[in-house]
């Protein structure tokens, strides 16, 4: 069994990163593209609507597997300031702060700085049509 779960961990790799910049991705729509709608929106050029436009972009390029070490850091860094400024000032307690998401984006891309995009990703593919070139 164990084997068969060593064989699928580059694509839970991608997956994760899929799903965790999918998400955040959603966010910098709302606040940026304002899909879905929402009542409090951001004025444009307000920290909130620039952290949006991070979630968006940099979300993208996660997301497609682009460049992911380098996105993946600066939405650690992102995540972690928006918690440590909007959320830690409310309570120490992450489930009361409602800081849990930051967090969890936080380390989420903090790991995949270190662990790369995975197979399923535009850097994996570069990589490999550089292999083969050479």
């Amino acid at each position: 069994m164990l084997p068969a779960l060593h064989i699928l961990q580059p694509y839970l790799l991608s997956l994760l990163r899929i799903v965790a910049s999918l998400v955040l991705f959603s966010y910098g729509t709302q606040k940026v593209l304002h899909f879905p709608a929402v009542e409090n929106v951001p004025p444009v050029g307000s920290l909130p609507w620039i952290a949006g436009l991070l979630e968006l972009t940099l979300g993208f390029l996660v997301l497609i597997g682009f460049q992911t070490r380098i996105a993946s850091f600066v939405l650690s860094g992102l995540m972690a300031f928006a918690y440590f400024l909007r959320h830690a000032p409310q309570s120490f307690y992450p489930a009361q702060n409602g800081g849990v998401a930051a967090i969890l984006f936080c380390f989420i891309f903090l790991f995949l700085v270190s662990a790369g995009s995975g197979p399923l990703s535009v850097d994996a593919l570069t990589k490999r049509k550089q292999d083969v070139a050479a």
